[in-house]
């Protein structure tokens, strides 16, 4: 049969508490503190678990991708197809329809072979739908075309070139005399030298 424990409140004397600490002991299980160099500053206290906070990094500048020659402006390189020998000159186009006008415009540079190419699809557009207007049958319309035989003599003076890895050239196909859209302009011209023969005749009359 195990002893009760004695009773405080009964008068009798209490045996002692062995792991009670009397003041000022020490405890065993406290971590040293550091103790601060006589004459020099003291070092600030920080928590056992503190860590220091780490100092934000600024974001990496990714560097910019490098265009592909063709999206390039500048004067070398043919923007089609990124053969070294090219001249840096626009091709046009006009449209013409009573009031409706359209301008296209092609900007270089261009190789020789996608140059001539060029200027053979947008002359023959500009020869067949560019006469139907009053404004494009006496302005845009010759404008265009004679920008175009200076841009087929630019183009003509560079030497053939191959295109860049991986990229085709412009197929030049038949020259403008040719193809057959080409002579939709005989339609409007035959029609404006009647106009003018009726007016010379009017006031000669």
């Amino acid at each position: 049969m195990s002893t009760p424990p004695p009773n405080p409140y009964s008068g009798a004397p209490v045996p002692p508490n062995p792991y009670a600490q009397g003041a000022g002991a020490p405890n065993p299980y406290a971590q040293p503190q550091p103790q601060p160099q006589t004459g020099g500053p003291v070092p600030a206290q920080q928590p056992p678990y503190a860590q220091p906070y780490p100092q934000q990094q600024p974001y990496p500048q990714q560097p910019h991708p490098q265009y592909p020659p063709y999206l390039v402006p500048g004067p070398t390189g043919c923007r089609n197809c990124g053969a070294p020998e090219a001249v840096n000159f626009a091709v046009r186009a006009h449209v013409g329809v009573l009031v409706v006008m359209r301008f296209h415009r092609l900007d270089g540079p261009f190789c020789r072979r996608c140059g001539r190419a060029l200027v053979r699809i947008m002359t023959t557009k500009t020869l067949c739908q560019g006469w139907w207007s009053p404004l494009s049958l006496v302005l845009f319309t010759p404008f265009t075309l004679f920008w175009n035989l200076i841009a087929a003599a630019k183009f003509a003076k560079l030497e053939p070139s191959e295109p860049a890895p991986g990229r085709q050239q412009l197929d030049e196909g038949q020259p403008v005399h040719a193809r057959p859209l080409a002579y939709v302009a005989i339609v409007p011209l035959l029609w404006a030298v009647w106009v003018i023969t009726n007016i010379i005749a009017d006031v000669s009359g």
